[in-house]
């Protein structure tokens, strides 16, 4: 007589029912990764897309030079992750590349499908289509208040070359200008300055007065749209000769008048409050002391 066959523990029967879970999503349709798009600034290039995958399938990234051959990023095969990485998989900064984002099952699940559904991007170049972010640079201003020079600092990319990180000048050499805006401090007028150089030398302004600056990278062989980076923080240089009312507006003026006005009163209605309080005392004192006996 054949002997009953025992119950699985739980632990067991639960790993058996996610495996036949899984296998049986696996079988079925794979949602489409959407929405995919490139996030390039400075060469850090990271392809995107929505949405973010359940447990019953996973993302696969395949990536080429237009009209060759696709490979595949480690980094983002059967993925959870919704951004891959590709900086350093673009090693042609001038051509043109495109990538697919697959739906594939999760790692260790097989299925039955032979291909797979995927999205594809739009084309991106590198070299033209990254965005530039905004450089830093530093201000001065001669002894004599008639000579401004900005001296910018080149952004660094993502990229490396013999174990040296490159910047923006390292990839567009003599493609890469600056372009200032400048203006007087307080006033909506504005000049503009393109240089070739990082270092550039001001001298129409007007001596003792107060300029502010903004700096963003110009590289005039892209589109219209690409041509220019990020705007730099604002820097305004130091006018020794301004009065109080051109550094503080007067609403900030007369806040400070009427916060000493205020601590003035406080003062003197304290020491009016001590006098009087002593006066008291002195005069309670001569009235408690007896008379003496002639």
């Amino acid at each position: 007589m054949a002997s009953a066959s025992r119950p699985l523990p739980a632990a067991s029967l639960a790993v058996w029912i996610s495996c036949c879970l899984l296998a049986a999503s696996a079988s079925g349709p794979l949602p489409q990764a959407q929405n995919v798009t490139w996030k390039s600034t400075n060469f850090k290039t990271l392809l995107v897309w929505e949405p973010k995958p359940s447990s019953s399938y996973s993302y696969t990234v395949e990536y080429s030079r237009v009209g060759k051959d696709r490979q595949r990023n480690q980094n983002c095969i059967r993925t959870s992750s919704t951004v891959c990485d590709l900086s350093s998989s673009m090693t042609h900064l001038d051509a043109y590349y495109t990538a697919d984002v697959l739906s594939e099952p999760p790692l260790g699940v097989t299925s039955d499908l032979t291909e797979f559904p995927y999205s594809s991007s739009p084309r991106f170049c590198p070299y033209k289509d990254t965005d530039i972010g905004r450089p830093d640079f530093k201000l001065e201003v001669s002894d004599n208040k008639k000579k401004t020079t900005l001296y910018v600092l080149d952004p660094l990319t993502a990229l490396f070359k013999d174990d040296q990180q490159l910047t923006i000048r390292d990839v567009f050499s003599d493609q890469l200008q600056y372009k200032v805006t400048y203006r007087r401090n307080k006033s909506t007028g504005k000049k503009v300055l393109i240089s070739k150089s990082n270092v550039m030398e001001l001298t129409d302004l007007d001596p003792g007065e107060s300029y502010c600056f903004n700096v963003q990278a110009f590289i005039p062989s892209r589109s219209v749209d690409k041509q220019l980076g990020e705007m730099s923080q604002t820097q305004c240089s130091n006018d020794a000769d301004q009065s109080i009312f051109e550094v503080y507006s007067v609403g900030v003026i007369a806040g400070a008048i009427f916060l000493i006005l205020l601590l003035i009163g406080i003062v003197i209605a304290v020491a009016v409050v001590c006098c009087r309080r002593r006066r008291r005392a002195q005069r309670a004192g001569k009235e408690g002391v007896p008379l003496q006996k002639v």
